[in-house]
């Protein structure tokens, strides 16, 4: 080759090509990829949130390649109000498509290997100074989901303070055909177990003992009283949640930290700096972040159908116009920033004032004068009305789950037992988990699952985003 510029020109511009054509082909098979969240693939075989069960039979159909890659529009499970900039091409239904049909089973069971290689099962479950607190989750037919949990961690934290293992036992909400085998009708069909099998062994043999009972070695739901249960003192020791052993028995004492936590919660235009339950909301923020701490299988797949269902064709929008830009993240793709906005009304009024859709709009609306790119709202709600009035405001992306939802004044028991368990338990589910990572908060604070949504925001990174409030009468 000669040394005349002309030709020096042809190789620099060879070259260039080639490196063009390099990142093309780099991003379209990071198209084709996944975009890993927390460990677990965002791409999945979207199918529904009812669709999934938690065996092993839907992930080797995907990854053995006997699934359809034909899109499954009637079977999407979230909907979305947005403006018409989003559009879905051939090309886009095409990655859809092939998104849809992509399941990344590379850190499958991760989680669970790298706590046995850190010795999480702890060695001293057969130790007969071990003491044991089992219970089942709470089966009163008024209370929901959030309470439940909430009455959940005031046993963790009676068992924490009295020095025992919690092992949780019959969880009625994950008695359906989606929790198989071992897992059915047991919290670890959707989370990681709060102790280990050993100490779940040990315990269950325990109870069958009755010198054991005597002696106090294991305890049950009933030697509390609900007072106990739901306001006992917040725990002095330190959860350990990289681990399942969740008590650490020499660990120092942490204080009181409510007392200096900045005040992030907005009701009727105040924040609020202290309240007389301030170390049970810090505590319960604690408890459901330890027993939520990793995803099953079988949650991970609910939580990718309906993200993929929600913002899969927003996300490709986004690609196809950028096609040269890295779309790799560590995290699921979600637009930002996303409100949350969990809107309680119905039988709520028996515990709580309830306000109109309206107020919770005019709390976004503040929102969005502080922060004018804020476009986008993650709406939960059991009331339909809600829904039909989305239409109302034109100028907001709503995302939101489309089941059957309450007309009037149907109480909560009865409407959750209309949709079935396995739906009752997995849209609300899946919807709380997404809501933990909006980047703006807004509920009210008297019903237990926002409640609960806030104490997510406290320990997930969101503490200064602050939750606003319709509640003007209670904050807890």
């Amino acid at each position: 080759m000669g040394n005349s510029f002309p030709c020096r020109i042809c190789v620099v511009g060879f070259l260039i090509g080639v490196c063009l054509a390099t990142l093309f082909l780099a991003a379209l098979m990071t198209s084709l990829g996944t975009f890993a969240f927390g460990g677990n693939s965002f791409s999945t075989f979207s199918n529904g949130i009812t669709s999934w069960d938690s065996s092993s039979d839907i992930i080797n159909m995907v990854t053995k390649g006997d699934c359809n890659l034909k899109p499954r529009e009637t079977e999407k499970v979230m909907c979305s109000e947005q403006t018409s900039d989003d559009n879905i091409d051939e090309r886009v239904s095409f990655l859809y498509s092939a998104w849809s049909a992509l399941l990344d089973e590379s850190t499958k069971g991760e989680a669970s290997e790298r706590l046995k290689s850190n010795g999480a099962y702890p060695p001293w479950c057969n130790d007969p100074n071990v003491k044991f607190l089992v219970a089942d989750w709470d089966r009163v037919k008024r209370f929901g989901m959030g309470a439940q949990i909430a009455g959940m961690c005031g046993l963790l934290a009676i068992a924490i303070n009295e020095k025992r293992v919690l092992v949780t036992n019959y969880y009625n909400r994950a008695d359906h055909d989606g929790c198989r085998g071992p897992s059915r009708s047991s919290w670890s069909c959707y989370f990681f177990p709060e102790t280990s099998q050993e100490c779940r062994d040990r315990a269950l043999q325990l109870m069958k003992e009755k010198k054991a009972w005597e002696k106090g070695i294991i305890t049950g739901r009933h030697n509390y009283t609900t007072e106990q249960i739901w306001f006992d003192k917040a725990p002095r020791q330190v959860l350990n949640i990289s681990t399942i052993s969740f008590i650490t028995f020499k660990a120092e004492a942490w204080g009181e930290p409510w007392i200096y936590l900045q005040p992030t919660t907005d009701v009727n235009g105040t924040l609020i700096a202290s309240h007389g339950r301030m170390d049970t909301r810090w505590w319960r923020a604690q408890g459901v972040r330890y027993l939520m701490r990793f995803q099953t299988q079988y949650t991970c797949n609910l939580l990718n159908a309906e993200r993929h269902s929600a913002f899969g064709g927003k996300l490709l929008n986004w690609f196809l116009q950028h096609p040269l830009k890295n779309g790799w993240s560590h995290k699921p793709w979600m637009p930002r920033p996303l409100i949350s906005m969990h809107v309680r009304m119905g039988d709520k009024a028996s515990e709580m004032k309830v306000v109109g859709f309206e107020e919770y709009m005019n709390l976004a609306e503040r929102t969005r004068k502080r922060f004018p790119h804020v476009h986008n709202i993650l709406v939960s709600t059991e009331m339909q009305e809600v829904i039909d009035k989305l239409r109302s405001y034109p100028h907001w992306n709503f995302y939101y789950t489309n089941v059957t939802r309450q007309v009037g004044n149907t109480s909560m028991a009865d409407y959750t037992t209309s949709l079935g368990r396995k739906t009752s338990t997995n849209y609300p589910l899946v919807n709380f988990l997404m809501a933990a990572e909006s980047d703006f908060f807004i509920g009210a604070l008297g019903s237990t699952w926002s409640y609960l949504i806030d104490g997510m925001r406290n320990t997930g990174g969101k503490v200064m985003a602050g939750y606003l409030s319709v509640n003007k009468d209670r904050y807890w």
